[in-house]
C-alpha cells in the first residue's frame, strides 16, 4: 500500500497524509481522515494510523477541507484512529 503524502512547508519536519479509506462514512469521518508523520529516517517510514484524526469539516459546516487525491483512497478498512464524530 502506498501513500502520497503533502508538505505544509517546503522546509516542513512532517509529512502530512490526506487518506479514505474502506471506513470513511460507515465508523470514520465521509470525506476522510487526516495523518502525520516524521520524515522517513533510513528510506523507512512507519506510519501509526492509530494517530489518524477527521478533519474540522467533520465537526462544523463552516469548514473547509481538502479531500484525498485518487491515489490516497485505500480499499482496506483502517478501524485505527479517531472514529467518527457523534451529531
Amino acid at each position: 500500500m502506498t501513500l502520497h503524502p503533502v508538505l505544509d512547508a517546503p522546509d516542513s519536519q512532517t509529512l502530512f497524509f490526506i487518506f479514505r479509506d474502506a471506513t470513511s462514512g460507515k465508523t470514520t469521518y465521509g470525506g476522510g481522515r487526516f495523518l502525520y508523520s516524521s520524515l522517513p529516517k533510513a528510506g523507512t517510514l512507519e506510519l501509526d494510523f492509530n494517530k489518524a484524526f477527521s478533519p474540522p469539516c467533520a465537526f462544523t459546516d463552516f469548514a473547509t477541507c481538502p479531500l484525498p487525491p485518487p491515489q490516497n483512497r485505500l480499499s482496506v478498512a483502517i478501524d485505527a484512529g479517531e472514529k467518527a464524530p457523534a451529531h
